[in-house]
């Protein structure tokens, strides 16, 4: 495979490693990128299985390719964003200081490894805050819907799933892909904010956004993306006309942006011909344009606001590390 980095696949809540199938195998046999998908094992059946748990499957993945020279990519959908980007801890290449020299964060040694992440995407997801369990920036509060369901220990979703997830699959593909929806854990949503971590500030990231999302408005995630810039991250951001799972619906699309980022990300080119913007046209460029002055509103509204809720979040830390040190 030429050396290009593993694509790791981290699904979201109530998903198996199944549910990329699709884009593995357009990946795999048309663009020949090797992909590995992760079993979250909070989605196994086990109520105690915790966010730790999902998190060390995920490292598990990622280490078994770094150990062996291989770069890795990951690929992070919904709840799995806080995995894919708290794996990040300890993969990516050093940082570089204004003299030349490289420096680790804090904890972040991991022995002989010779491969590193280079890279994140993200599907319908959001960037993980150092610190904060899943939960913990909505309050501990679920949205209208799903619902703790404390005497099995599981989140149940109470409006139809096909609503929730694959409102533009067809009736049949819809009712399949339901059937394998997984119980999702409660202990993983809520608890393990000691292991989670900003991947995100150390990695260069892809954000998909997905314009008819019922379980995520695409308007926050707009915000989140201008949030991530505003925090000095290195963010691309592509949109797809689709529901919360685009690697269903458009397929074809979803892989046409995954190339696009892996040549940006290593910049070399993916086959024979190099994915460039506009081939595809179900890829929507979410960039307000002066000309266009209602995509100041749709765009450019979100993102700024992000950008200052990044900002203030910026000054925040600032002032509490001189609170600390007083």
């Amino acid at each position: 495979m030429q050396n290009f980095p593993t694509l790791v696949f981290i699904p979201g809540a109530w998903h198996a490693a199944t549910c990329y199938d699709l884009v593995i195998e357009l990946l795999q046999e048309k663009h020949n990128l090797k992909c590995i998908a992760v079993t979250l094992p909070s989605t196994t059946g086990d109520p105690n299985a915790s966010f730790k748990d999902d998190l060390d499957a995920a490292r598990k993945a990622v280490s078994d390719e770094t150990s062996c020279g291989r770069d890795v990519i990951v690929i992070a959908h919904s709840y799995g964003g806080i995995v894919g980007n708290s794996v990040i801890k300890g993969f990516a290449r050093p940082r570089e200081t204004a003299k030349g020299t490289s420096i680790q964060h804090a904890e972040a040694s991991q022995g002989p490894a010779t491969g590193h992440v280079i890279g994140l995407i993200l599907i319908a997801s959001g960037y993980t805050f150092t610190g904060l369990a899943f939960m913990d920036p909505f309050f501990g509060r679920p949205p209208p819907t799903w619902r703790v369901n404390k005497a099995t220990g599981f989140a149940e979703i109470v409006i139809p799933t096909r609503e929730f997830f694959y409102h533009d699959l067809t009736a049949d593909e819809a009712e399949y892909r339901c059937s394998q929806l997984r119980p999702q854990s409660l202990k993983a949503l809520f608890e393990g904010g000691e292991y989670s971590y900003s991947g995100w500030l150390d990695v260069p990231s892809w954000y998909i956004g997905t314009i008819e999302d019922y379980g995520l408005p695409v308007v926050v995630q707009r915000m989140n993306v201008g949030m991530a810039r505003g925090m000095g991250a290195s963010v691309e951001h592509r949109e797809l006309q689709t529901s919360h799972s685009p690697f269903l619906s458009q397929p074809e699309a979803t892989v046409h942006i995954m190339v696009e980022a892996v040549e940006a990300f290593t910049g070399r080119r993916v086959g024979d011909i190099a994915a460039k913007r506009g081939q595809d046209n179900r890829v929507k460029l979410p960039e307000p344009r002066l000309w266009q002055p209602f995509t100041w509103f749709k765009f450019g509204l979100p993102l700024v606001l992000g950008h200052i809720i990044g900002k203030c979040v910026l000054v925040f830390n600032w002032g509490r590390s001189l609170w600390k040190y007083r």
